[in-house]
C-alpha cells in the first residue's frame, strides 16, 4: 500500500482564530474501526485512506526517505494485530502512530543514518512573525516545505508538533506515544510552533 502525503488537500485541520488547543474531527470514527476489525475490507480501505497521508507526513519528519518503507511495515503489523485491538478510533490512531514510531526507531537503531533534507529558500512563502498561531506558521507553506521545516526542529519539538497539529492527537494521547507527560508535550509543541514562525519569517 502506498500513498503520497501531498495527495490530500491542505496540511491539516488547523485553527484560524485566536490560539487554542488543536481540535479536529476524529480521523477514525468508532463505527468505522469496528467494521474494519470485523473484517470489512471496504471499511479497512476507508480507514487506511483517512489515516495514511497524515501518518506518512509524520514519518517523513522522523525517517525522511525511509518513510514509505516504514509506513508499509507499520500497516502490515496493523493488518496482523487489528483484530486484537480493543480501543476506540482515537486510541487506534495513537496506537498506529506508536507502532510507526517504534518501527522508525528500530530502523535507525540497526545502523541507518538520518539524512538531511535541504529545503530551498524559494519554497517558503512569507508569513508573519514569531508570535503567530500554528495556523499562521504553517498554512502559508506547501505540505512538502512545511514537513521539511518541521523536520529541522529538535526531535522532541518536531514530534510534538506533528502529533498535535497534523495527526490530531490530544496532549494525553501524544504523551502516551512519546512516553511523556501531557504538559511536556504541550510545551514542546508550543516551542516548536514558535520556532517555526521565526524560521519561516527569516526565510522571507
Amino acid at each position: 500500500m502506498s500513498a503520497e502525503a501531498d495527495a490530500t488537500p491542505g496540511f491539516g485541520a488547523l485553527p484560524t482564530e485566536r490560539p487554542r488547543r488543536v481540535s479536529i474531527a476524529p480521523l477514525v470514527p468508532d463505527e468505522l474501526l469496528a467494521a474494519a476489525r470485523a473484517g470489512d475490507e471496504s471499511a479497512f480501505a476507508e480507514l487506511y485512506r483517512a489515516v495514511h497521508p497524515r501518518l506518512l507526513r509524520y514519518l517523513r519528519v522522523l525517517a525522511h526517505d525511509e518513510a514509505e518503507d516504514i509506513a508499509a511495515e507499520t500497516w502490515l503489523q496493523v493488518c496482523r494485530d487489528l483484530a486484537g485491538f480493543g480501543g476506540n478510533g482515537q486510541g487506534f490512531v495513537a496506537w498506529l502512530v506508536k507502532v510507526a514510531r517504534n518501527r522508525a526507531i528500530d530502523h535507525f537503531r540497526h545502523g541507518s543514518r538520518r539524512p538531511s533534507v535541504p529545503v530551498p529558500v524559494e519554497q517558503f512563502i512569507p508569513i508573519a512573525g514569531p508570535d503567530d498561531t500554528e495556523s499562521q506558521a504553517l498554512s502559508s507553506l506547501s505540505t512538502t516545505a512545511a514537513v521539511a521545516l518541521i523536520a529541522s526542529l529538535p526531535t522532541d519539538q518536531a514530534e510534538a508538533v506533528m502529533l498535535r497539529t497534523v495527526i490530531g492527537l490530544d496532549a494525553k494521547a501524544a504523551g502516551q506515544v512519546l512516553g511523556k507527560r501531557p504538559g511536556a508535550v504541550r510545551v514542546a509543541a508550543h516551542r516548536g510552533l514558535k520556532s517555526l514562525g521565526e524560521r519561516a519569517g527569516d526565510a522571507r
